[in-house]
């Protein structure tokens, strides 16, 4: 786990509010058409109408935060979801701690 990176991916505060918002995707988006659950995470055009950001602008950010594990994306057909990759979270926060 490189800390460092992980960090810089959450000084953005858009970056950091999609992790809060996928913590409880039921709360904070609407059902999905295709699939009635959200355990594979939250496809990413309800991530984009949330955020009120460009699709390339959302999608470079999951993107950097896939890189640095915070989420995991699984493909269904056409579309990518995304959920939080808690065990990492978890660990980050615990380096965190260790660190400070």
């Amino acid at each position: 786990m490189d800390i460092v990176e992980i960090s810089k991916v959450l000084s953005n505060k858009t970056r950091v509010n999609i992790l809060k918002w996928l913590k409880e995707p039921e709360a904070n988006f609407p059902p999905h058409q295709d699939i009635d659950h959200f355990d594979d995470g939250v496809c990413v055009g309800y991530i984009q109408d949330k955020t009120g950001l460009s699709q390339s602008t959302i999608s470079t950010y999951l993107n950097s935060m896939q890189n640095v594990d915070l989420v995991i994306p699984t493909r269904h057909g056409k579309w990518t979801y995304y959920k939080r990759n808690e065990k990492v979270i978890k660990a980050y926060v615990e380096n965190l701690k260790q660190d400070l």
